[in-house]
């Protein structure tokens, strides 16, 4: 699903990546890629992950239009809403929900908390990806929340960080973790908050990008901190 929601993201926006440095060369902005090929690797991804779900309880396939809903509509928020990155967040998150719904047939309160912390993680780390192409943004009348937090992106990133390591840390409370996850979660906000003071000042795209891809040595030690919270 995480595949197909991309294809889907670059088919909507194969015209406004045409006009931006970044991504003018993808495949679809570029014509390397057609979109009846686009459509098609849609399609044979949906194929797959419904697939996936013959093996998943009656409660969690129910679940699972909303996910095709989601994906689908991500790439329009753009266009009208100045906050699509929370849009992103909503329906990549969507994943705790069908896995939760899969491993217990139901979602409990402890669910919804951590769609909600991995719905302020993509605010976060899509803000600081989405600073690469603020100017190019501005120009066409692509809408981010880069664009709309302008100077206190700091801030903006800040405050999401932080709601996501309360609702990580309320969830491992509500499942008696031990003190080595809240350890974990203590380091990674020490860690996070370098980030929120690099964005105090003005940084390059490629600064933007290696900050964005740090968050990926971030989700691994969450899942460290959730390992060493139930030893």
């Amino acid at each position: 699903m995480r595949s197909a929601g991309v294809v889907m993201n670059d088919l909507a926006d194969r015209s406004f990546d045409r006009r931006v440095e970044r991504t003018r060369t993808r495949p679809l902005a570029s014509g390397a890629v057609t979109v009846g090929q686009a459509l098609l690797t849609i399609a044979v991804l949906l194929i797959m992950a419904g697939g996936l779900l013959l093996l998943l309880n009656s409660f969690a396939v129910a679940l699972s239009p909303v996910a095709v809903f989601l994906a689908a509509i991500y790439p329009f928020s753009k266009r009208v809403l100045a906050l699509p990155q929370a849009v992103l967040g909503i329906a990549f998150g969507w994943g705790v929900i069908m896995a939760w719904a899969a491993a217990t047939q139901s979602v409990s309160l402890p669910a919804w908390l951590l769609y909600g912390a991995t719905i302020c993680w993509a605010v976060a780390y899509d803000t600081i990806y989405a600073i690469q192409d603020r100017e190019d943004d501005l120009r066409i009348g692509v809408r981010s929340s880069a664009i709309l937090f302008g100077s206190y992106i700091w801030a903006a990133v800040g405050c999401c960080l932080m709601l996501m390591l309360v609702l990580f840390g309320v969830t491992g409370w509500l499942h008696g973790l031990n003190a080595g996850f809240y350890g974990m979660l203590a380091a990674i906000g020490g860690f996070l908050m370098q980030q929120v003071l690099a964005l105090r000042k003005a940084i390059s795209p490629a600064q933007a990008f290696r900050l964005f891809k740090q968050h990926v040595w971030v989700g691994w030690a969450i899942l460290a901190g959730i390992w060493l919270g139930f030893l």
